[in-house]
């Protein structure tokens, strides 16, 4: 058990939940790098972690990397996914290898992501244990996710759940909305951001009659990578765009911020569990508070962070020292954080919510 800011963090004995070995690669010759960054969501008295799974071909080559990309001319489906496999030579002078995530320019422009992901059900009756589907539930489907589908964010509405969740290609990052009933079949809505966004997570409920969703736009020359606020009338038009929440110079926040799980209402406002990483790329979790009935007002906002990797699987892994959470559960007074260690597994924390509340000091 961790202490910050007087909230007791209490990690899942079970941790890691589920790690890259757990889940049964898309095709024969490949493997599993990471499962993480799940979305989250409550459904027929199971939890649901929609993964995030990257993989890619056996490297058997150390001259090449073999990089898979969706084939854009072939016939994709979840059963037989249309995939590309693209050799790029290690010793070329013009790339830089140096992130195994993806393979960069000289310039620092990005050639290729090293993996594809997408989006894969595992199901659990006590939140701890779960049983994960053998083969893709979503796969990249559209030119836009030629180089996978990512952390996706899931906002139930009704009877039904809405995916908000980052579609990548050459073209950039954009978010695109799934919808689905069952965690069976999945409805495509189309995007809702253009390139370069990233980070949404809707509000699980309307206020004064409109939609709001928290997003993290990354500008490429002017400004920074902050949260800003969005709203809608109907869930696909997004308009009246407003920063939210900035960088802070010097703490654990000071490189970029982004939503993390859907903000959960409490009666002291919306509760925000956010992502920051300073300028060492150590990413943490944080909390922030929003009015009730006007989210576009930070309320109160811790000065540290609640949760840092210190955790073995949190400090070592595909990329070191990351707790990036994306999704939580609230029974009672107890908040189950689910989040991704390392970008390589999963892991679970909890903590009491009137703790946590307590320790937001109001903004002056």
């Amino acid at each position: 058990m961790t202490m910050l800011q007087n909230i007791e963090i209490e990690r899942s004995v079970n941790n890691p939940l589920i790690t890259p070995k757990d889940v049964k690669p898309s095709f024969p010759d490949w493997e599993v790098l990471g499962v993480f960054n799940a979305g989250v969501a409550e459904y027929e008295g199971e939890v649901i972690l929609l993964l995030r799974v990257a993989e890619c071909p056996r490297q058997n080559n150390p001259r090449h990397v073999l990089v898979p990309v969706l084939d854009v001319n072939g016939r994709a489906s979840v059963s037989e996914p249309a995939v590309e496999i693209v050799k790029v030579d290690k010793d070329d002078p013009n790339l830089d290898f140096s992130d195994p995530r993806v393979i960069r320019d000289r310039e620092g422009g990005t050639v290729y992501l090293t993996s594809i992901s997408h989006f894969r059900v595992a199901r659990s009756r006590d939140g701890l244990t779960f049983t994960i589907d053998e083969t893709p539930s979503i796969w990249p489907a559209d030119p836009l996710e030629r180089w996978g589908i990512e952390d996706p964010r899931i906002t139930r509405l009704g009877d039904r759940y809405h995916i908000a969740y980052s579609a990548v290609s050459e073209r950039g990052v954009a978010v695109g909305r799934l919808t689905t009933s069952d965690f069976v079949s999945f409805r495509r809505e189309g995007l809702i951001l253009a390139p370069t966004n990233k980070d949404v997570a809707v509000f699980p409920a309307a206020i004064n009659g409109k939609y709001y969703m928290l997003h993290r736009p990354v500008p490429e020359s002017i400004g920074q990578p902050e949260m800003w606020l969005a709203e809608s009338p109907d869930l696909e038009h997004w308009g009246n765009h407003r920063f939210l929440m900035g960088l802070r110079e010097g703490k654990w926040d000071s490189a970029r911020i982004g939503a993390g799980c859907v903000p959960i209402q409490t009666e002291a406002g919306w509760l925000i569990l956010y992502h920051g990483a300073d300028r060492t790329h150590r990413y943490c979790m944080g909390a922030a508070l929003l009015d009730l009935q006007d989210p576009g007002r930070v309320i109160a906002r811790m000065e540290e962070p609640l949760i840092v990797p210190e955790s073995e699987y949190e400090t070592s892994g595909f990329f070191h020292s990351v707790i990036f959470a994306c999704g939580a559960i609230r029974r009672g007074e107890q908040v189950m954080m689910y989040y991704g260690a390392s970008d390589d597994s999963m892991a679970c924390a909890s903590f009491h919510l009137p703790q946590l509340l307590e320790a937001l000091k109001p903004l002056t």
